[in-house]
């Protein structure tokens, strides 16, 4: 799986140890976030990695900043993009199962290593379950086809 990988100046270390563990896990990993701790601007990361799943040239993504939220919001305003903000394995494995999420988001200042681990990997691990989600998910899509 190709996994496109974002974040912004409050998150390069924890970005950097999810990459390599990515890796570990076999997966390939495409870096669209900062290398470097110089303050910068989270909407252009959340963008450049929304964009790359929406296009199809990565099978999903993985978004962190200081909380995760402001990241993830940015990248929710790319059509087709189900962005979520994860703080705990249940919910990655539940946001890919009932939500096809897309995109998860977690944040360095509060989530330890070890847990971001977990999180990638529940997520990942997860399968979307179709049926009354896919209803949903469709009826998500409706909304956003609104404006």
């Amino acid at each position: 799986m190709k996994i496109a990988i974002g974040n912004d100046h409050a998150a390069v270390e924890l970005k950097k140890q999810i990459m390599a563990y990515v890796q570990e896990l076999g997966h390939e990993v495409e870096n669209y976030g900062t290398d470097t701790s110089e303050s910068c601007h989270y909407p252009a990361y959340g963008e450049k990695v929304a964009r790359a799943v929406a296009a199809g040239e990565a099978d999903c993504g993985i978004l962190i900043c200081g909380t995760g939220v402001g990241i993830s919001i940015a990248a929710n305003k790319v059509r087709g993009i189900r962005a979520a903000v994860c703080s705990d394995t249940a919910t990655a494995r539940l946001v890919k199962q009932h939500n096809n999420a897309n995109i998860i988001a977690f944040g360095e200042r509060i989530v330890g290593v070890e847990l971001a681990k977990d999180i990638v990997k529940a997520y990942l691990e997860a399968e979307f379950m179709g049926g009354r989600h896919a209803d949903r998910v469709a009826m998500i899509a409706e909304i956003e086809a609104r404006g």
